[in-house]
Order: C-alpha cells, then sequence, then structure tokens
C-alpha cells in the first residue's frame, strides 16, 4: 500500500504532530545557530578579547560551555521529559531556550556570554529527546525513519534562515537584537503546541483521531508485545540503561558524529570567510596597484548565502535519510538490514570533505560543494540513528536513552571545539589558518566510518529488547 493512499484510508493526524516537531527544531536550530554566524562581528566588538590568535581560544571556550551544559542537560532532559510527559516536557525546554537566547544580548564579554551560552545548551537539551519520544508515541516503526527525517530537516531550515536574516538584523539594528529577535520566535510556537498536541489515546478518546489511525499508530506487534512485559515494572535507571550494548551503541554513534555536525555550525562561517580573506590577500599581492572593492575581487562569495546553500542541500538530505531505510523495507528488506545499510551508504558520502580545503584553494564554491554533501550525509545519518533508540527501546525508555546519546555527542563536541581552538589559534598566529581547517576536514569525513563499525561490532541487529 502507498504512502499516499495509507493516509487517505486512516487518515494523517499524526503528521500534523511531526509539523510541530520540526517547527520547534527549525526554532531550535535557529537560536543555536546566531553565536557562529556573528563570530567575526562579536571579536571585533571586543567579545572575545583583543589579541586575534586568542580570540580563537576564547570563542572555542564560549562554546565549549554551550556544550557542557548542553551534556549535562541531555542527560537529564531525557529522564524529566520521561517523567513529566512529552507536552510538558517539551514546553518546558522551549521556554527556557527562548530566554536564554535572548539574554546573549546582554552579554559583552567571553564569561558573560559563556553564561549564556551554558544557559542555552541545558534548555536546548530538551529537543531531541521530547522530539524522538514524540515520533514513537505517534509513529509505527515503519513511518519513523521517514517522520524523524522530516522533524529533523527542521535543524537545517533553521540554518538555512539563520545566515539569510541574523547578519542583516545585526548590522540594521545591532547584533543584540539579532538574538532578541530570534529568542522570541519559540515563544509563538508554545501557543499551537498547548492548542494542538496530546497523546493519541487522548486525541482519539476527544475524536480528533479516528480509530483506524490509532491502530496503524501501534501496529507493531512485536514493541506492543514487549510494552506489554513492561507495563508492570518501574521507569528504568540509567544504570540498568547503561547494562544493554544498544545502549553503547547509540552513544558511540553520537559521539563520533555529532561534534562533526557542531564544527559545521559554529566554524563554517569562520572558515568561508577566512577563505574570502585568504583570496582578498593573494589578489592584492599580485596586484598592487588595484583600488577597488574587496568584494569584487575574483573569488570571493557572499558567506551568508553559502551556508544557506549548504544547508538547503542537507535538508533534502534528511528528507532522503528517512526515505531511504522506508524504500528498502517496502521492497522486502527486513528493518534491521534496512537500517543499517542505509546507514553505511550515508557514513561513506562525508569522505567527500576529505577534499574541501584543496577544492577551497581552487575555487570556494568547489569547497561548499563538498561540505554541502558531507552535512546532507550528516542530517541522513542523523535521521536514522534517532531512529535506531526507537528501534531497540520500548517507548518509556526512548526519550532516556536518547539524552544519553546526546550527552556523548555533547561530550565530542567539546573535544572537537577544544581542538579547534587551540588548531585553529596555532596555525593563525603562523598565518596558515588554512592547515588548521585541512586537519579538521580529515576528521569530519573519516567520523561516520568509525562510528557505525562501532555500531555494528555492538549490536549486529537492532531487535528490541525487554527491560
Amino acid at each position: 500500500m502507498s504512502f499516499a493512499s495509507v493516509n487517505e484510508q486512516i487518515g494523517r493526524h499524526r503528521w500534523t504532530i511531526c509539523g510541530l516537531v520540526f517547527a520547534a527544531t527549525t526554532i531550535n536550530y535557529l537560536d543555536r545557530q546566531v553565536l557562529g554566524l556573528l563570530k567575526q562581528t562579536l571579536a571585533d566588538d571586543g567579545v572575545f578579547g583583543v589579541d586575534k590568535a586568542a580570540q580563537e581560544i576564547a570563542y572555542s571556550r564560549v562554546v565549549m560551555c554551550f556544550q557542557f551544559a548542553y551534556a549535562l542537560g541531555m542527560l537529564l532532559a531525557g529522564r524529566v521529559i520521561d517523567k513529566v510527559g512529552t507536552k510538558k516536557g517539551y514546553a518546558y525546554s522551549l521556554i527556557g531556550w527562548s530566554f536564554a537566547a535572548m539574554g546573549h544580548a546582554f552579554g559583552h564579554h567571553t564569561w558573560s556570554f559563556g553564561f549564556w551560552r551554558a544557559a542555552l545548551g541545558i534548555t536546548e537539551a530538551g529537543n531531541f529527546p521530547a522530539a524522538n519520544k514524540t515520533i514513537a508515541e505517534w509513529f509505527p516503526k515503519k513511518e519513523r525513519a521517514f517522520a524523524t527525517g522530516l522533524y529533523n530537516s527542521g535543524a537545517n531550515v533553521g540554518a538555512i534562515i539563520a545566515p539569510l536574516s541574523v547578519p542583516y538584523i545585526a548590522e540594521a539594528w545591532g547584533w543584540e537584537w539579532a538574538f532578541i529577535l530570534t529568542g522570541l520566535v519559540g515563544l509563538l510556537w508554545l501557543i499551537f503546541w498547548y492548542k494542538m498536541y496530546e497523546s493519541p489515546s487522548v486525541k482519539l478518546q476527544s475524536g480528533k483521531l479516528s480509530q483506524a489511525e490509532y491502530d496503524f499508530i501501534h501496529s507493531d506487534l512485536d514493541e506492543q508485545e514487549a510494552e506489554r512485559a513492561d507495563v508492570a515494572q518501574e521507569k528504568v535507571s540509567w544504570f540498568k540503561l547503561l547494562t544493554f550494548r544498544q545502549t553503547w551503541a547509540f552513544f558511540f554513534g553520537k559521539f563520533f558524529t555529532d561534534p562533526i555536525w557542531w564544527f559545521y555550525m559554529f566554524w563554517l562561517p569562520a572558515f568561508l570567510l577566512a577563505e574570502n580573506a585568504r583570496k582578498v590577500a593573494e589578489f592584492r599581492a599580485a596586484n598592487e596597484g588595484y583600488t577597488g572593492l574587496d568584494a569584487d575581487i575574483p573569488g570571493i562569495i557572499s558567506w551568508p548565502f553559502a551556508i544557506a546553500v549548504i544547508y538547503t542541500v542537507s535538508t533534502f538530505g534528511s528528507i532522503f535519510g528517512g526515505w531511504l531505510p522506508k524504500k528498502f523495507i517496502e521492497s522486502g528488506m527486513d528493518a534491521n538490514r534496512a537500517r543499517k545499510l542505509a546507514m553505511f551508504i550515508f557514513a561513506l558520502f562525508p569522505l567527500s570533505v576529505l577534499a574541501a580545503s584543496r577544492l577551497g584553494e581552487i575555487n570556494t564554491w568547489l569547497a561548499v560543494g563538498v561540505i554541502s554533501i558531507a552535512c546532507a550525509a550528516h542530517a541522513a545519518w542523523s535521521a536514522n540513528i534517532f531512529t535506531t533508540v526507537s528501534d531497540m527501546f520500548p517507548k518509556k525508555a526512548v526519550a532516556s536513552v536518547t539524552g544519553i546519546g546526546g550527552m556523548a555527542g555533547a561530550m565530542g563536541g567539546m573535544l572537537i571545539a577544544f581542538a579547534a581552538g587551540l588548531l585553529l589559534a596555532h596555525f593563525k598566529a603562523l598565518d596558515k589558518v588554512e592547515v588548521g581547517y585541512r586537519i579538521l576536514f580529515m576528521v569530519c569525513g573519516s567520523a561516520y566510518l568509525t562510528a557505525w563499525v562501532l555500531m555494528h561490532l555492538l549490536v549486529p541487529k537492532f531487535k528490541k529488547i525487554v527491560l
């Protein structure tokens, strides 16, 4: 039965819920992206000090404040959301990160920015545990990767909207207003969330969900058997979850791959600005009499537009990442093999980024092209790795396991932020910052295959466990 005919026969209310999660994830990444886009503006305003090389260290420390708080928040958020429920948990998280985002406007030094960045990290951590729990509650296994790919594409949409708006808001009204206005957007989402979200059982009782769609949502027999076996048990502890290889597979999968996305988010604008600066310096050195504008020099690109292009491509990657395993399953492949094969395919494409620095020397748009492929592959990988949690664990543990994996990803993010700060500060002092980026791109390219191998060794088959 086709996707369209299923929706026609049983209803499509679950996709409205997916739309709400998509919007929240868009806002999450809109707020998160502002710092990286305004890195140079904030540096010029003295937020990170006056020494050029030391600014890289100061900036990396601000990023690490976010990562540390995000790691802690991920560990706590999953437990809180499993305890208070999806509706309240998601709302509390979004209220918190909206006010934290606006708080950046009142930070004018590295330490104060670090404080507000930490506040943003601990509150934004609630998004993905709540989103994953929502999808697990509202979608059968066969549709979860596709639904996850759709909502996860909101991360890319937020990252597209940000470079097309934030630099211009900062230029017109000051960088403080860029933080305030993006933070306010989240508070509008709460109106729709409180009005439209309830669990499938509540929606069924109120007549807003058909019995046919309710039955379709709960059509996974193995999952229902596992849920019934767990019905009399208390909420499972972290220590219990950590005794399962499935938890560690998700842990290491996130530890190795999440930091790559963090690196692109927080350093990609700086990389493109550095490529522009290098081309300006080379052109002026070769053309001493040139008196024109830097923007007119051959090879100079509009970096906000380039970032929007990268994340536009990533949006399609996220949706394709959810569609491919669904297509495999529909063709007769079992769900485990479909997920594993799709993730292996998506682990290969980031290798293209190994050539980013070399291609950037030829033409910056070539570097943008391979980075776009790598980011799209990450989005596709992310759609599937999130779905492995609901493949392997009962619904009552999904948010907690997602939180553990998110904590692992944030820990990896701290490591890459620390390494990026040191590497780029060192090579910037040597006037060879492109070498630092080249090393970092080597890490970015190889991380996904490493993660896939470790996950496969730990869990050869994504099978539902009984807690």
